[in-house]
């Protein structure tokens, strides 16, 4: 039996009506920036962000200055990070091999993974500038072996985000635009004078972002949709409150949409949590965010037993999954559904977010139910090829001669009795 003690209660159809919103605004943007390109990037630039710079380009003058004002302190936190990045991510490689096996005697096949050729990153800004986006796209893309990897972050307030520069300087940009919001989507994607066009779009964003990202899926590839970040905390009578509410706030901060939810064996334990939260959003600096999204997106759910438990988690499919119960590898072993696990009170998504090494980029919005998160296999294409000796395709081309008769595809029958005359007869 579950027993819910908070649920969320925003409204649904005041989503609806900003999503149709978003929906038209990013559409009119794209739309103006495909018919005038850099002309478009720039007005739009002016209103969005009141920035209009002589070149929207960074040169490795103004990069090698910038990353000079970035305190060394900094600096060597951005490269512990990336350190830590790099390393997951050529580990994941060394697990991706080609393929190449004789099916049939004379018969070939193989697949080869071939990094995309081009791909451009967002890097986000506004009240979080999220620094960590660098090394999770440019970095793991660049380990992916990209060729050519450019990336946008916006201006905060016509200020340059320094750190954030740096962190796409280090991660290896190819080129850096201090561009942001829907016009770099569009930009990178579409091309202009001055942005040649990529052949892939990664990275998080706020929801014109992805609105943008989703209108341009299929002129380029993206890696997912991302929608307001999830938690889920899902713990027994071994954990306790103040962890639990810390590691819901912690999450709850990024936007007033994001939901956060606490699913507990212990009554007490959710009690107590409920209790914490409110103790917690008088002292939390972004507690004006944290508690509009605790108030309106915040679950909490009581359960029987730690497989009621993997049952209600899976069902919500949550980004974020932390687990500080008496067995965590129990969760590991049996859930399905999430984006990232993050086993026992050691650990926890702050750490996922910023520097232990696997990428914070994962799916929302039930998405983990059929994907996973960004990683270094996400900019490598899987292609396959065949080979055969004259042999084989005479036996394979009498196969398919017939079966493409049941087809009626005639022409299609033709290319397979052709090598049959060529190289042997029909059986």
């Amino acid at each position: 039996m579950i027993t819910y003690l908070k649920q969320g209660n925003a409204q649904l159809a005041a989503n609806v009506s900003n999503e149709e919103s978003v929906y038209h605004t990013v559409k009119e943007v794209i739309r103006e920036i495909a018919t005038n390109k850099d002309a478009a990037v720039r007005r739009i630039s002016e209103k969005f962000d009141q920035w209009s710079p002589a070149s929207f380009l960074l040169s490795q003058e103004e990069i090698q200055e910038i990353i000079a004002r970035v305190p060394d302190a900094v600096k060597e936190d951005i490269r512990f990070a990336q350190r830590q990045i790099r390393n997951f991510a050529e580990k994941q490689l060394e697990t991706i091999q080609d393929l190449e096996v004789e099916t049939l005697p004379g018969v070939i096949l193989g697949h080869k993974h071939i990094p995309v050729s081009s791909v451009g990153c967002y890097i986000p800004g506004g009240r979080y500038p999220m620094v960590a986006s660098a090394h999770m796209s440019i970095l793991t893309a660049k380990v992916a072996g990209v060729p050519r990897v450019i990336a946008c972050t916006p201006p905060i307030k016509g200020e340059i985000p320094a750190a954030t520069i740096c962190a796409m300087a280090f991660a290896g940009a190819d080129e850096i635009y201090l561009l942001g919001g829907i016009q770099a989507m569009a930009a990178m994607a579409l091309g202009t004078e001055t942005i040649a066009s990529v052949d892939m779009l990664v990275g998080p964003g706020n929801a014109y972002v992805a609105e943008a990202k989703r209108q341009l899926f299929g002129k380029v590839g993206i890696d997912l949709i991302a929608g307001p970040t999830e938690v889920l905390v899902i713990a027994d009578h071994t954990a306790d409150a103040e962890m639990v509410a810390v590691d819901l706030l912690g999450q709850a901060e990024h936007g007033p949409t994001s939901p956060a939810a606490l699913i507990t064996t212990s009554e007490k334990l959710a009690r107590e949590t409920l209790l914490e939260i409110e103790k917690q959003l008088q002292v939390l600096p972004t507690a004006d965010i944290a508690g509009v999204a605790w108030r309106d997106y915040g679950t909490v759910l009581v359960v029987d037993s730690i497989d009621e438990a993997i049952i209600e988690a899976d069902k919500l499919a949550y980004e974020h999954v932390e687990v500080l119960t008496e067995d965590p590898n129990y969760f590991l072993e049996n859930m399905t559904n999430y984006g990232a696990l993050f086993l026992g009170p050691e650990t926890n998504v702050a750490y996922g977010d910023k520097a232990i090494g696997t990428n914070h980029t994962l799916p929302t919005k039930g998405a983990a139910r059929y994907t996973g998160g960004l990683w270094v296999g996400k900019f490598l294409k899987t292609c396959t090829y065949q080979r055969c000796t004259q042999e084989a395709s005479s036996l394979v081309g009498a196969y398919v001669s017939r079966l493409c008769e049941i087809e009626n595809f005639m022409g299609h029958k033709e290319q397979a009795d052709l090598r049959v005359r060529r190289f042997g007869q029909i059986g």
